[in-house]
């Protein structure tokens, strides 16, 4: 759960800026969107092994 405390003086929008960039970086809106529709485990076996390809792919 992410959680942002705000400031006394910080406004509304600052807080929600904070908020939005924690969001980001926990990955939370990019798992919901895998998560939004089933994926078969071949096909999401094949992703993660396309994945790798490319990231060693870079790497080299």
């Amino acid at each position: 759960m992410t959680e942002v405390v705000i400031g006394e003086n910080e406004s509304f929008e600052a807080a929600l800026r904070r908020f939005n960039k924690r969001v980001q970086q926990d990955g939370i809106l990019a798992e919901a969107r895998r998560r939004e529709h089933f994926e078969k485990p071949s096909v999401a076996r094949k992703k993660k092994e396309a994945v790798k390809r490319r990231k060693s792919s870079r790497n080299s």
